[in-house]
């Protein structure tokens, strides 16, 4: 593992070369709108820019309660050690995955991993579960905060850059689809988040063709009967059943030692496919298998869309956050429950076609 002085050093000549490169300089970002406002909050492109060159310097100015040298790096208490990467191969089962249906609560230029304590920093972005989350949030904030999530005890921010189309900007309208899911051949070694894990899925500077390559691509753009697009289709049909959706799934495999790290991203890493074989494990420097996140996230809007961008770029620029603030004890329940016991669940825990498992929580999204 790379020095912390030598990685953080990294960090900043990179961002010393990018604001080089472009020739800019900071770009101050417009307050936050509230989930009902329809009006871009700051030019699109601008937002991009600021956001591009911040990212490669947040390390050196990224200091909060959880962070409080502000190195980027949060260590695991405790860390979870002595483990390797499980090569068993469980009974298959179709499913082992729960969701967690959470609405959109605000939307606003904050982003507390990546500019954390630094306000409207970043592009716009639209925030589900978590009432509370902005630039300040830390894990004991959001551990006090309210949710939208139908699981009380899930009080984690999930965020994602703001979609536009033209000026208008576009939320998702009710419960989405969070999958929690087994990112890896077996499922029974998965086992919850540590509370205060946080990272970035994506890049809001990655090219076209990084984002379809990506590992965590699914089906891309999808609208109607058109899937796998990078871009946003050009034509989705004009029917009210029709929205524009997007699945992008995380990393699943964690270091076992930190939280967070400067890049949001080198604690966490995707299965690799064990030589010789289809079964997919985690890494030996990664080996800790955590549940997959899936993002299933429903625009309501279609026909014309070539006016449509979102708040940090074009539609490849796509990516989200995840700081997680479960209660131990509810996540553990439903991982324990669905992931690990091979089970297709809804956000209570429950599989339909396997009605005698039972439920992880009971009518009130609780543990009973």
């Amino acid at each position: 593992m790379p020095r912390r002085s030598s990685l953080l050093s990294g960090t900043l000549v990179a961002g010393a070369m990018l604001l080089t490169t472009l020739g800019l300089g900071g770009v101050a970002m417009s307050a936050g709108t509230p989930a009902s406002s329809g009006a871009a909050t700051a030019s699109l492109a601008t937002g991009h820019t600021a956001h591009t060159m911040d990212m490669a310097m947040a390390a050196s100015t990224a200091t909060s309660a959880d962070d409080p040298d502000g190195d980027g790096y949060i260590p695991a208490n405790p860390p979870v050690t002595g483990v390797s990467p499980s090569t068993q191969d469980p009974p298959h089962r179709y499913f082992h995955e729960f969701q967690a249906n959470c609405s959109v609560t605000h939307t606003a230029p904050d982003d507390p991993i990546v500019f954390p304590q630094q306000p409207g920093k970043s592009h716009d972005h639209t925030f589900l579960g978590n009432t509370t989350t902005n630039a300040n949030s830390t894990t004991a904030s959001l551990a006090a905060g309210g949710t939208t999530c139908k699981a009380p005890g899930d009080k984690s921010g999930y965020w994602m850059p703001s979609l536009f189309n033209g000026a208008q900007k576009i939320l998702p309208v009710g419960p989405q689809t969070i999958y929690y899911k087994a990112g890896v051949t077996d499922y029974t070694s998965v086992r919850p988040f540590p509370k205060g894990l946080r990272f970035v899925v994506g890049s809001p500077m990655q090219t076209a063709d990084e984002f379809r390559h990506h590992p965590g691509f699914v089906e891309g753009w999808e609208c109607g009967d058109s899937y796998f697009n990078v871009a946003f289709p050009t034509n989705c049909p004009n029917r009210a059943d029709v929205q524009l959706n997007i699945r992008f799934q995380a990393p699943s495999c964690w270091d076992g030692k930190y939280l967070d790290t400067p890049d949001h991203k080198a604690h966490m890493a995707y299965p690799v496919v064990k030589p010789g074989t289809n079964d997919n494990v985690c890494p030996a420097d990664h080996p800790v298998a955590v549940p997959m996140i899936e993002f299933k996230m429903a625009f309501p809007v279609n026909g014309d869309l070539s006016q449509a961008k979102l708040a940090s770029g074009p539609s490849y620029s796509f990516h989200y956050d995840f700081f997680n603030a479960w209660d131990d004890a509810t996540l553990k329940a439903l991982v324990d429950h669905c992931v690990v016991g091979g089970l297709q669940c809804d956000a209570r825990g429950y599989d339909q076609t396997h009605p005698e498992a039972g439920a992880a929580l009971d009518a009130n999204y609780e543990l009973p």
